[in-house]
């Protein structure tokens, strides 16, 4: 049973949420501040976290630095903070998903399911196992990325996108199969999340992220991985 954990202080949503989640054979534990989190965390070990940001005791995303200094399990935000460095501050944090209220229960479904594929292990091709370029290499059994010999730490979230882009060399993905695949919407309107995603993933491989090598967008369609060196 794939398990979540939701971190939220409204009894009335935590009902909501907890109701909608086994209704669809979920199985949920609650926490109602972020010590509590952070320890159903380690005890219970979920495989998705559900997190509001506005907690009694600490900033959410104090939570998110917590749960990163361990483990990789997807961490989805629900907050009725809108201001984009709000958002910036819980992704740059660790954050894979972030969701406004009010929301559509069937779009958080969707984007939980989503989360959920994003742990499965991927069937990858021999020929495919390690994608060498000029400046870091990807191991897609490991899941690991590798720059200038040192692990870079990617989130569950930048790892689904870059996986899908250096599987596909060369090959446009549209922003569509990238929401699609990632996030479970398809919706054009949620291209901002790829904008953030991809900007966070240049800064991390690319020398000079303003000017990708390697991680190129094309305008309105979508995005390409491109090996210079091969």
């Amino acid at each position: 049973m794939t398990r979540i954990l939701v971190v939220e202080d409204d009894p009335q949503l935590v009902r909501a949420l907890v109701i909608n989640l086994q209704a669809r054979k979920f199985g949920v534990d609650a926490a109602p501040d972020g010590a509590t989190a952070l320890r159903l965390a380690a005890a219970r070990r979920p495989d998705v976290v559900v997190l509001d940001l506005g907690l009694p005791d600490m900033d959410g995303v104090d939570v998110i630095k917590g749960l990163r200094a361990w483990t990789r399990v997807p961490i989805m935000v629900l907050s009725a903070r809108r201001a984009s460095e709000e958002k910036v501050a819980a992704l740059d944090a660790g954050a894979d998903d972030y969701v406004t209220k009010p929301f559509s229960m069937d779009e958080l479904l969707a984007r939980l399911r989503a989360a959920v594929r994003r742990t499965e292990t991927t069937p990858v091709a021999p020929d495919t196992v390690v994608v060498q370029t000029a400046d870091f290499t990807v191991d897609l059994v490991a899941k690991k990325t590798k720059r200038d010999g040192h692990d870079v730490r990617l989130t569950p979230t930048e790892w689904h996108l870059l996986e899908i882009l250096v599987c596909n060399p060369g090959r446009l993905v549209t922003q569509k199969q990238l929401l699609q695949e990632v996030w479970g919407v398809s919706q054009s309107s949620k291209t901002n999340y790829l904008r953030v995603y991809m900007a966070q993933l240049r800064r991390k491989l690319e020398v000079d992220p303003s000017h990708p090598r390697y991680l190129i967008t094309e305008p309105g369609m979508g995005y390409r991985f491109e090996n210079p060196g091969n």
